[in-house]
């Protein structure tokens, strides 16, 4: 019978060049190498304050590396992030063997805000230097996505209001209820109970009176209506998909046709893709020619949206709910 070697998978030390651990060509030796000696990352100095005093930080580009690598290979949480820069050999390599721990990461990444408009600004400017933007037709489209956030905190500030006077209307009738309860022997833990009920929607009540106090004003939706509020995430709006309502944004991205460069991505508080076109057309205007070719689905086909674009003389094809019927 024939004999083979032992493969053993076991862990080990093994004296490692972790920089030759990143395979030139691969993926994370393109990030490690651009954002190493391409990728201006100074604006993300400001955010710390530790020149004199106070701990060392983690380098922006060290993090960077590790979460858009990770995003690659489709981890998209900061404890599954962490646990890769552990156990996997390449997020070692690109970490520097230092673990960041899941809080830094989730810190990081809430904190981006504008500097990851200026680092995607970077890296379109790298892509045309290559070669990679054509021009020649960019495509829009979009999807819905689900923020964290509760869908039963959304409504409108009379909404808020109403919600906030049965809150308080409740409270007081519990509170006479106690009181005419405290003329009756009543068990300890009972009026414990309705002491915390009362507590807990006078505090209710009270966080929504701050939030209508900090918000004095309705969202403005399309052609002047109001758009529903959301006390958790007031960018969000409540939206319908085809697996019912979220409470979340639209995402919107422009995708070049020669290389599928994303040339615009944003994530926009509305359902309403009609009223996005426009925006991201503009958006994408400085990576466009006089004879760039804008296409999109039915979701963002509109009069205004048409006589717009004409009126500045925009290439566009838009199709409308009829074009399959009319040619399938």
């Amino acid at each position: 019978m024939a004999r083979y070697k032992t493969i053993d998978l076991s862990p080990r030390f093994l004296a490692v060049d972790l920089e030759k651990q990143l395979i030139p060509g691969s993926f994370a030796h393109a990030v490690h190498h651009l954002l190493d000696h391409d990728f201006d990352l100074s604006g993300f100095d400001a955010r710390y304050r530790n020149d004199q005093t106070g701990a060392s930080a983690y380098p922006p580009g060290m993090l960077l590396k590790i979460i858009l690598c990770a995003y690659a290979e489709g981890v998209v949480s900061s404890r599954g992030i962490e646990r890769l820069c552990r156990e996997h050999v390449t997020f070692i390599a690109l970490s520097g063997d230092s673990a960041p721990h899941f809080t830094t990461l989730a810190a990081f990444v809430s904190g981006l805000g504008n500097d990851v408009a200026k680092l995607f600004a970077q890296v379109l400017h790298l892509c045309d230097r290559q070669g990679l933007i054509g021009r020649q037709m960019f495509a829009i489209d979009g999807v819905k996505l689900p923020s964290n956030a509760a869908k039963t905190k959304s409504g409108t500030r009379a909404d808020f209001i109403r919600q906030a006077d049965k809150l308080e209307a409740a409270a007081q009738a519990m509170l006479e209820r106690h009181r005419q309860n405290d003329q009756l022997p009543v068990e300890p833990d009972l009026a414990e109970k309705h002491a915390r009920r009362i507590e807990r929607l006078t505090n209710d009540a009270a966080e929504l009176r701050q939030w209508l106090a900090e918000h004095p004003n309705d969202r403005k939706g399309s052609k002047g209506s109001i758009r529903k509020s959301n006390r958790t995430d007031n960018d969000s709006a409540k939206m319908a998909t085809s697996k019912g309502v979220i409470q979340g944004y639209t995402g919107v991205a422009a995708v070049d046709e020669a290389h599928q460069i994303i040339v615009e991505a944003q994530a926009h508080g509305t359902g309403s893709e009609q009223e996005l076109l426009l925006p991201v057309v503009r958006a994408t205007r400085s990576h466009a020619t006089p004879d760039t070719l804008y296409t999109a689905d039915a979701g963002y086909h509109s009069e205004i949206n048409l006589k717009k674009l004409a009126e500045e003389e925009i290439p566009a094809l838009i199709a409308d709910n009829g074009m399959r019927k009319r040619d399938e």
